[in-house]
């Protein structure tokens, strides 16, 4: 079992940057997979990035590639996302998962674990 809680939501300017994190009830394993999500207001929710818990490689969707970044502290059983560049189209409610399985795949039924959200407003 494991319990995601994500922090560090709020607005920001456009152009901003901004750190969102995940912290970890349960031991993340070297297998898992630990994944961003995010669901902007009236849309589906949608990947993000994802990061293999062991290796830490990382993948990132099209529209946030060269301006995110995931990473993950062990020690900590923590995941992060830093984002750069920020615009109005990144507001969202952003989520972060575990795939317990280890798949390395970017669908949402794939993540057997999600944290709670937290809002990413970003606006003038």
């Amino acid at each position: 079992q494991v319990q995601l809680v994500e922090s560090g939501g709020g607005l920001v300017p456009p152009g901003g940057s901004h750190t969102l994190s995940c912290a970890a009830s349960g031991r993340i394993f070297s297998s898992y997979v630990v994944g961003w999500f995010r669901q902007p207001p009236g849309k589906e929710r949608e990947f993000v990035a994802y990061i293999r818990w062991s290796s830490g490689s990382t993948v990132y969707a099209d529209s946030v590639k060269g301006r995110f970044t995931i990473s993950g502290d062990k020690a900590k059983n923590t995941a992060y996302l830093q984002m750069n560049s920020l615009k109005p189209d990144d507001t969202a409610l952003y989520y972060c998962a575990v795939d317990v399985s280890g798949t390395w795949g970017t669908a949402l039924r794939l993540y057997d674990y999600w944290g709670q959200g937290t809002q990413v407003t970003v606006s003038a």
